[in-house]
């Protein structure tokens, strides 16, 4: 089902408690995306990207919520909101132990209007690339499998999207993707 970048904060928020599966913009490519804290949702989306435990990363809600779950070593406001995943240590090694097996969560504020949309619902929300494991990610909607848009429950498109994967930040050194 495609739905317009104008959803209603309200809708969202639905699709989101509802644990749908969204493909969606953000400030660089296109992502695949639930509720991080639906561990059903969190294993379709494992399901779809044929991928096996590897770590997702989230769409933190707020800085407040990344310091209130994260444990914080780098200027959170230097870097985001923008095209960044920070690699912090889990204040709780079993905090969305599903997302994440390890101690180490990977977090995310796109500079994006659906991304920050979602970020109003208050939800963590599972960021990826909508790929299959070890494959090219999409810049635009007619670039995905059919496949995986298939097993989707929403589909928002923005156009084209000029990204590339977002840069990592670990121990406060940028780690260019490949």
């Amino acid at each position: 089902m495609y739905w317009s970048i104008i959803m209603e904060q309200d809708e969202i928020r639905k699709a989101i408690s509802e644990g749908k599966i969204f493909i969606y913009p953000t400030d660089t490519i296109y992502g695949l995306g639930c509720d991080a804290e639906n561990e059903k949702a969190v294993e379709k989306i494992r399901k779809i990207k044929k991928r096996d435990m590897k770590s997702f990363s989230v769409i933190a809600p707020s800085i407040k919520w990344i310091e209130d779950n994260l444990i914080v070593d780098v200027d959170l406001k230097k870097y985001l909101p923008g095209a960044y995943t920070i690699i912090l240590r889990k204040k709780n090694p079993e905090f969305l132990s599903w997302v994440s097996s390890n101690e180490s969560l990977g977090v995310r504020i796109p500079k994006n209007r659906f991304c920050n949309k979602i970020r109003e619902t208050g939800i963590p929300f599972i960021t990826t690339s909508v790929n299959f494991s070890g494959k090219k990610p999409a810049n635009k909607i007619s670039e995905i499998s059919e496949e995986i848009k298939t097993q989707v429950d929403i589909i928002v498109d923005e156009g084209e999207l000029e990204g590339k994967p977002s840069k990592l930040i670990i121990g406060g050194k940028i780690i260019e993707r490949r």
